[in-house]
């Protein structure tokens, strides 16, 4: 048993959260205390509870989120600090982030900025809840802008008044010392030796069993490939030793101790003594995070003649598995540069350790200088090679990184002979950065806002603290899982295919059924309703009946009293398949002509006079990669029935309660009405075993069964030919834009649509056409994501655009500034454009950026530097606000006023972390005209608003504050005669009177848009992003230095969410288009299953210097108090980081004598990146 699930489910301490079960999210950090008799000293320490075994805990002492501070209590300094500045958003990591400064701050009460963002490391930055504030500590706010916070209100940090290390566990540590322990499961059994002679015999005995530090691999075996675990051998012995001119590091040393140590050498050794240290510390920065080197060798002083470096790179900097690693050392006859000794070793280029023995053998002998160079490149090339179909893929970079490391490690070489006055070749100037070790530079944010200063006692408009924040700071916070146990509660787990298209021949769980603590099997036929599913089309199947259309596909359900029971019977049914074929990408989808129908289109103008007067015409084309949602809190259902007259409770993770009871409706009880829901939702499994066991059901996803099941983001692939005058005007525009869909419609047509809506973004094009194809393969079936098709649609509109200002040798700015919109101009949908402020947001990111400074600094950085690039890249966009089916825009509220004066509000809106039940409670505040104090929010629900739309398309302020409003007013004007007739009176004494007077203090609202005739859209919402970043060409490593936003969010209701949610989806984006990537096998196998694999943005990740700006002085009439939607409309921003890449590649191509535009797909992740900067490096392995 892990300490999670112990905390979780035996003490019910439910603020540690389970967010991927691999040590990859930090959701689950905590903090053990241990006291070390060797030293008579404390060690405490964040580790992560989903890995850490709780027979590993003998006399250490725990604690979690509930133990520093709560609301009814006193919340600790760092969880006022995350909340109050508004740090937290969905709030699900927030309680591992609080944990991970805790435990920083118990070791070191004063840390520095470089201390926070390592503590960080092991915390993932989900985009949904994003914790900007706190890892920026020093926020800065410009001159015309109040503080979002007030830092003078925050109680002061007093390390001498934290929880003290039970007197108890430190007299039974002195007292027992080392001493043998045994634990017997029955699966399992736990050894602990006391010295290693019991380690040895006890190997001896079991030999296989594995041996246990920190469980960090175990553990994961375990959590997902479900393996026994039979015999266990635990140490954990914090040694180190000083041998002569060596430190002897004892295996169960913890990495954070190993480093601790090592930087103490490096402050007090001679430097040439201390490369090897240096070396390891330097990797040990990147390895994983805090939480796993805190329970995670022989190394060596030098002589001067003597040099190692260690590299290593991975797709993202923290907290990553690595692409390629490499340790090179070389010896050199004293006083020479004549190589003695050379060793070259490689990870990631077999399943060992790599050495390049051959590579090294020719060059003994050799002076170090640029003939010793191109042989060695020439020799590694042969060497080091990878067969075609290597595990882990990327084999042509892989290949190259092996000789620009290498390169790397030859310029730091060089120059460290030359600083020895050794006769060697300089090193040129324009290539020392190459050599040079990243330090991140500390961050810092701007944030400008326009308060409103009109009412004083309005909230709207202010920067007003998430209603939930404070809860989500301290764990209080109750999420679906969080929910207590109810008595005979049963778990349900799920049976998937593991082909990709299949008949199913044969289905026995036999085996499963009888294992201990099943309860049933659940398949097609056991279904009383209808199978059939879809959110427009039933196209799709609860439970797969008699054919799998894709890996993941839901057959059935086992249930049973535990999670473990539930999941290992589901293991043991056993499918016989004959398989069939299968297309798994848009390019084989292509070639079978294999679309969903219809194919859309939107045309405009005349296109071929359009390209017969263009000056110049190009084609192009760009791939852009699907996304995984990645929602901490992962799928969760729980079945409640009641007993009587077959009424049920459902508790669900989602944003369609409506949806979800109308679809439980017809699977259950065969009622008629339209389901529209995605088929893999655990709730149609749960909710169905629940009413025939009669039992409460719950289920929970693991991260990898998550992401196998569900759809993501659709992958987009965008043809298109486009002319355009010498001046850089686009005349015509022919795009075409295919879509991966997966196995079932879904939502998919509407998402091709929306992507047609914006195939021209930000520009006015008189002639073009646009054709949206939908792909139907044997994928899980792709859904709606945040921006639903706008952002593949407007990132190739920036490709093209790229291409026209590159082909023309013209600034991309220029051309893009050229092409904007202007008032009064008609999109291709024929949408008149009015209250447009793309100029105005153009123009302010330009001069908040310093854009034209910046793009001098870059350009005389690049003549200076031939192995490191800056780009710049500065893009708008504009998103259409509303609900493209015309019906789903309506809204509905209730209100209810007690007579104490209080509010209940409840609306049909989902609360998920982007604040809308704190803008909600500030409408009704404006409206009502009482305090904030008053009015509370009950959570959405069906049985107090129903027939509510999904929580999407960026409306749900627009459409449930409207409803809230209109309830509001309903009330007041009740109210109004009680105030005419006592105008001193207080807002209690009205209430009582009309409660007196038997008037219903009760009522409803609703809002739709009245008529949406003639536009696509109700509203546009605008923004302009300028990133300048800096590439490594050697490796493909990028650094995000700067962002600056400026956002038109109309008269913002709360500047704070706002800010947030443009941080947040900014986040999401740059994610999106440089580093997320979902890889399948040629089978249709989803091999990114967790954040191990699959990465999203870290803390490093954030822009260096970000900027963000609500535009001011931009109030809307389209929506509620003239705000805009922002939920979606900012996360495309983030495409000005991409660019800037592909503008820094570009510079790079120069060095090598390329130009013209090239073709980057999405993401830019650092093996494109690398690869697009062509050298003599790539020409080498190609």
């Amino acid at each position: 048993m892990t300490l999670l699930t112990y905390l979780r489910r035996k003490l019910g301490l439910t603020g540690t959260k389970l967010g991927c079960a691999e040590g990859g999210c930090g959701a689950c950090t905590v903090m053990l205390s241990r006291y070390q008799t060797h030293t008579q000293q404390l060690l405490h320490y964040a580790v992560n509870a989903c890995l850490a075994p709780l027979c590993s805990l003998h006399l250490v002492a725990v604690t979690t989120v509930e133990g520093i501070g709560s609301v009814a209590r006193k919340l600790h300094p760092v969880q006022e600090r995350i909340a109050r500045s508004h740090g937290s958003q969905c709030g699900f990591c927030t309680p591992g982030i609080v944990m991970s400064m805790y435990a920083l701050l118990r070791n070191n009460a004063t840390p520095k900025m470089a201390d926070v963002e390592e503590a960080f490391h092991g915390n993932a930055l989900t985009p949904s809840c994003l914790i900007f504030e706190l890892e920026n500590s020093a926020i800065n706010f410009d001159s015309e802008s109040p503080s979002l916070f007030n830092a003078a209100d925050f109680a002061p940090f007093d390390p001498t008044q934290e929880i003290i290390f039970p007197p108890e566990l430190m007299s039974l540590t002195k007292g027992q010392g080392s001493a043998s322990l045994r634990f017997h499961g029955d699966r399992a059994t736990w050894l602990q030796p006391a010295s290693l002679d019991e380690f040895l015999r006890l190997k001896w005995k079991h030999p296989d069993a594995r041996v246990v530090v920190g469980n960090t691999e175990v553990g994961q075996s375990v959590a997902h490939k479900r393996t026994n675990a039979h015999i266990h051998t635990h140490t954990q012995t914090h040694t180190h030793t000083h041998v002569c001119f060596t430190i002897f590091v004892g295996t169960p040393c913890t990495l954070s101790h190993m480093g601790a140590v090592l930087r103490q050498e490096v402050e007090t050794r001679p430097p040439h003594q201390t490369q090897v240290f240096l070396a390891v510390l330097e990797q040990l920065r990147w390895f994983a995070g805090l939480q796993i080197r805190n329970v995670a060798v022989s190394l060596p002083l030098l002589t001067s003649t003597q040099f190692v470096s260690a590299f290593k790179q991975s797709p993202r900097r923290e907290d990553d598995i690595s692409t390629v690693t490499a340790a090179m050392s070389v010896t050199f006859a004293p006083g020479t540069a004549v190589v003695e000794d050379l060793r070259l070793s490689y990870g990631g280029m077999a399943a060992v350790t790599a050495l390049a023995g051959k590579t090294a053998a020719r060059l003994l002998g050799r002076r170090w200088g640029e003939e010793l160079l191109q042989d060695a490149c020439s020799s590694l090339a042969e060497e080091m090679t990878l067969d075609p179909s290597a595990p882990g893929g990327m084999v042509t970079y892989r290949r190259t990184l092996t000789l620009s490391l290498f390169y790397k490690f030859y310029l730091t070489v060089l120059h460290k002979l030359r600083e020895q006055g050794l006769n060697v070749e300089a090193v040129p100037s324009d290539c020392l950065s190459a050599a040079e070790v990243y330090h991140p530079e500390t961050p810092s944010g701007v944030q400008i806002y326009q308060v409103n200063t009109v009412v004083l006692d309005d909230v709207v408009g202010r920067p007003m603290m998430h209603l939930s924040a404070l809860k989500q700071a301290t764990g209080e916070a109750v999420y679906c899982d969080d929910v207590p146990l109810y008595e005979n509660e049963l778990y349900l787990a799920l049976v998937t295919s593991s082909k990709a298209h299949a008949h199913i021949l044969s289905i026995d769980s036999s085996v499963a059924e009888a294992m201990p603590g099943v309860a049933c099997c659940v398949f097609a036929e056991d279904i009383p309703g209808s199978n059939a599913v879809g959110p427009i089309t039933y196209d799709e199947t609860v439970l797969a009946d008699g054919q799998v259309t894709c890996v993941g596909h839901i057959i059935g359900a086992v249930v049973a009293d535990t999670q473990l029971a539930a999941q290992r019977a589901a293991k043991a049914v056993r499918i016989q398949y004959e398989e069939l074929p299968h297309i798994i990408t848009i390019q084989e989808a292509i070639a079978a002509q294999s679309f969903y129908q219809p194919i859309r289109t939107i045309e405009s103008g005349d296109l071929e006079a359009g390209f017969k007067q263009a000056d110049h015409i190009l084609e192009g084309e760009m791939h852009i990669g699907g996304q995984e949602h990645f929602y901490l809190e992962t799928n969760v259902t729980l079945a409640v029935p009641k007993g009587e007259d077959g009424e049920m409770e459902l508790f669900v993770s989602t944003q369609s309660a409506s949806k979800t009871q109308v679809t439980i409706l017809r699977k259950i009880l065969q009622n008629t009405e339209p389901p529209c829901c995605p088929p893999w939702s655990p709730w149609r499994q749960t909710s169905k075993s629940a009413l025939s066991i009669i039992r409460p059901v719950r289920c929970m996803l693991d991260r990898d069964e998550d992401m196998l099941v569900t759809g993501g983001r659709h992958p987009f692939y965008g043809k298109y030919k486009v002319g355009f005058l010498n001046s850089g005007k686009v005349v015509a525009l022919d795009v075409s834009y295919y879509s991966n869909a997966g196995n079932s419609m879904d939502l998919s047509l509407s998402i091709v649509e929306r992507a047609l809506f914006h195939m021209e973004n930000s520009y006015s094009v008189a002639n073009v056409r646009g054709r949206g194809f939908v792909c139907r393969t044997n994928l899980p079936s792709n859904t709606a994501f945040r921006g639903f098709g706008g952002p593949q649609g407007m990132m190739v509109t920036e490709s093209w655009m790229t291409d026209v200002a590159q082909s023309l040798g013209r600034p991309a700015e220029e051309v893009r500034r050229l092409n904007l919109y202007v008032e009064g101009e008609s999109t291709p949908y024929n949408q008149i454009l009015d209250q447009l402020t793309l100029d105005r947001c153009w123009d302010q990111c330009l001069q908040r950026s310093g854009y034209q400074q910046r793009r001098a600094a870059a350009d005389l950085y690049n003549r200076q530097n031939r192995w490191t690039k800056r780009g710049l890249a500065i893009v708008p966009t504009k998103f259409g606000i509303s609900f493209t089916a015309a019906f789903l825009n309506q809204a509905g509220a209730l209100v209810h006023i007690y007579t104490d004066g209080s509010v209940l509000l409840t609306h049909g809106g989902t609360e998920m972390g982007q604040g809308l039940h704190t803008k909600m409670v500030q409408v009704a505040s404006r409206v009502l005209g009482i305090p904030c104090s008053k009015i509370h929010i009950s959570e959405t629900s069906t049985n107090t608003v129903p027939n509510t739309s999904p929580t999407a398309a960026s409306a749900s302020s627009d459409l449930n504050g409207a409803a809230v409003v209109n309830a509001c007013q309903t009330l007041l004007q009740r109210l109004a005669p009680y105030k005419t007739l006592n105008p001193k009176g207080s807002w209690e004494d009205w209430v009582k009177a009309a409660y007196f007077d038997r008037v219903n203090l009760s009522a409803n609202g609703f809002y739709n848009f009245d008529t949406n005739s003639g536009r696509a859209f109700n509203y546009f919402t605008y923004g302009v992003a300028c990133s300048e970043v800096e590439i490594d060409c050697l490796t493909g490593a990028h650094k995000n230095l700067s962002t600056t936003i400026v956002m038109d969010v109309g008269h913002s209701l709360n500047p704070a969410i706002d800010i947030g949610q443009v941080e947040g989806a900014f986040m999401q984006g740059l994610g999106l288009f440089t580093l997320e990537e979902l890889h399948y096998s040629p089978r249709g196998v989803l091999l990114t299953r967790g954040p191990g694999s699959y990465k999203i943005p870290a803390f490093g990740d954030i822009p260096t210097q970000l900027t963000v700006s609500l535009l001011r002085d931009a109030p809307n009439d389209k929506a509620i108090f003239a705000s805009k939607a922002v939920g979606e409309p900012p996360l495309f921003l983030a495409a000005s980081v991409f660019y800037a890449i592909k503008d820094a590649i570009s510079a790079a191509r120069v060095e090598s004598g390329v130009s013209g535009p090239f073709r980057l797909d999405s993401p830019a992740s650092a093996e494109r990146i690398r690869t697009a900067c062509c050298d003599r490096f790539t020409k080498l392995v190609q």
